[in-house]
């Protein structure tokens, strides 16, 4: 491995699936590669599994990657994998009451000692967020009183999620100089940008990335807020930003035609 070659000494794999920032949903093929990769370089997997209930992409699922590593039998009982999940993603998104949980697979029993040691060190704790979690894990079941109204409301805001998603991607898509994947899943699109000489000289005049550069006109010209793809380690020579279809669909519509005018601005200005 190169970062072995390097010096380094790797201890860690981390996947986030469903993808930030990309929106890709993972073949269980893909997981389980991952997991005889970690197994095979002695590399602990760190499981972000919070978006595991925003799918769109249709004949798409999500697999967690317990389920993964059980399925491969006892050779890898042993096998050190800690999954992630939390109120503040997912169909509650809930960003302002932070709540969650880990659970360790594998580990030996001293070290989820030391870990769970770490974790009541913190002595105040997130009320709300704690109630938001066992509300998350222990949803209401079909015959109790809120089920319907619970399924209702979750059916709307994920039906709401999906249309907003292929909004996003087919706007994005139809303007000039973009391209961007389809959002299978999260709450996020990557679209790539190509910029032109004159906008990445003026980039590098103000000591900026080219893509930060936009980002930033973006925000002071519209409001519209995304993060720069150089904070996601892009591949050198390409341009992108992480944009979000979360705002309700009617304010959604009218941002991406505020977006559309200003690109349309920023390329006469830098053509």
């Amino acid at each position: 491995m190169k970062a072995r070659a390097d010096g380094l000494n790797p201890k860690a794999f981390c996947v986030i699936n469903p993808g930030n920032p990309t929106g890709q949903v993972m073949s269980e093929e893909d997981l389980t590669s991952i997991v005889k990769f970690c197994k095979e370089e002695k590399l602990m997997l760190l499981s972000d599994e919070v978006y595991q209930e925003n799918i769109y992409g249709e004949g798409l699922k999500f697999t967690s990657m317990k389920k993964i590593v059980r399925d491969l039998g006892p050779a890898y009982d042993d096998f050190e994998l800690a999954s992630f999940h939390s109120t503040s993603k997912g169909l509650i998104g809930e960003c302002g009451r932070r709540g969650g949980y880990m659970e360790l697979c594998g580990f030996d029993s001293s070290v989820e000692g030391e870990i769970f040691k770490l974790a009541c060190m913190g002595l105040c704790p997130n009320l709300d967020g704690q109630i938001m979690t066992g509300l998350m894990i222990s949803q209401p079941k079909p015959g109790e009183a809120s089920y319907e109204l619970f399924n209702q409301e979750q059916t709307g805001v994920y039906d709401s999620l999906k249309r907003k998603a292929k909004m996003l991607v087919d706007a994005l898509n139809d303007i000039d100089g973009f391209s961007c994947q389809t959002a299978n899943g999260a709450m996020y699109a990557f679209p790539s940008i190509q910029l032109s000489k004159a906008a990445i000289a003026a980039a590098e005049a103000k000591g900026q990335a080219p893509d930060l550069f936009y980002c930033l006109a973006l925000l002071e010209e519209t409001g519209i807020c995304c993060v720069p793809g150089s904070g996601f380690h892009q591949k050198p020579g390409t341009y992108h930003f992480r944009t979000t279809f979360l705002p309700p669909e009617d304010k959604l519509a009218e941002a991406l035609v505020r977006f559309k005018a200003f690109h349309e601005r920023f390329t006469a200005q830098y053509a």
